[in-house]
């Protein structure tokens, strides 16, 4: 397997997803600042314009596109490639967040999830793939989270999407290293973003619950999302195959390699509030829009 050479930021164009807030919005004025030109990807019209007006010194273009939507993205990558034919930067941000026990989520539910955390960024990447491999060099990045490392209860479908995203990334990685397309996994922890109000509950869980849940749950929250994206972009740059962010990714992460049947129980042990946050609540990470 070759050794991937440091990336380069400068003249080169981005696909951000989930840009419109949070981590993905902080990637986008990261990269700017880098000299990466920009195509912007959100659901969110209006949020996503005032985060491109911010942004000077590059080409920025924004689309506004759902991507529960999957079959929407073969014409928004097109279009894409057509107005920007070489991407040497690919970021999966996106994602939607869902709580709620299997019994309890609709198979519409568990279906929409996947969509969004799992489906879409591997259709983004296959329908890019081709741009990337045209420019040697080029980097993909799919933001994953804590509870791709850690399956707590009450998470299933969040984090079946982003094992899912895990698993992807390193099976991605091994296969383009000899091809000059680097891939790394993104892991972060409590990150301060608008995950937690807006993070969907599955209807057949009680509104108290639901809100409690949230409100437990936006208190993990508090490592700054630019200092997130900062910890994304020195991964690229330096290749990293795993980019975990914040303690509450890096000892879950621990204790998972060291007990990886009983890792739950040992975390109840060590901080029963923390542990029965994490498992109830809203998961982490990824910016909550798609």
């Amino acid at each position: 397997m070759s050794q991937l050479p440091r990336f380069t930021f400068r003249g080169g164009t981005a696909v951000v997803t989930g840009a419109a807030s949070g981590m993905g919005e902080q990637v986008a004025y990261g990269l700017a600042r880098r000299g990466c030109h920009l195509v912007l990807l959100d659901r969110d019209a209006e949020r996503l314009a005032a985060v491109a007006s911010r942004i000077t010194g590059v080409d920025v273009d924004t689309v506004v596109v759902d991507l529960a939507d999957v079959a929407a993205l073969d014409g928004v990558v097109a279009g894409i490639v057509a107005d920007h034919p070489r991407i040497t930067l690919l970021v999966n941000n996106a994602g939607v967040a869902l709580g709620g026990t299997f019994d309890q989520v609709s198979a519409e539910e568990f279906d929409w999830v996947l969509a969004v955390n799992l489906r879409a960024p591997v259709a983004l990447t296959r329908l890019l793939l081709p741009t990337l491999l045209a420019s040697p060099g080029s980097h993909v990045v799919n933001v994953s989270s804590l509870f791709g490392l850690i399956g707590p209860p009450g998470q299933t479908a969040y984090s079946t999407s982003k094992f899912g995203l895990r698993g992807f990334s390193e099976s991605l990685r091994h296969e383009l290293a000899d091809r000059g397309v680097g891939v790394t996994s993104v892991h972060p922890g409590g990150i301060r973003t608008r995950i937690a109000e807006t993070a969907r509950v599955a209807a057949a869980a009680s509104e108290a619950d639901a809100e409690a849940g949230k409100a437990g749950f936006a208190k993990l929250l508090t490592y700054p999302a630019d200092k997130a994206a900062e910890r994304i972009l020195a991964g690229v740059e330096k290749r990293k195959g795993r980019v975990l962010i914040a303690w509450t990714a890096v000892v879950p992460d621990l204790l998972a390699r060291l007990f990886p049947t009983s890792y739950m129980a040992v975390m109840n042990r060590l901080s029963p509030s923390t542990a029965r946050n994490a498992q109830r609540r809203a998961p982490t990470g990824s910016t909550p829009r798609p």
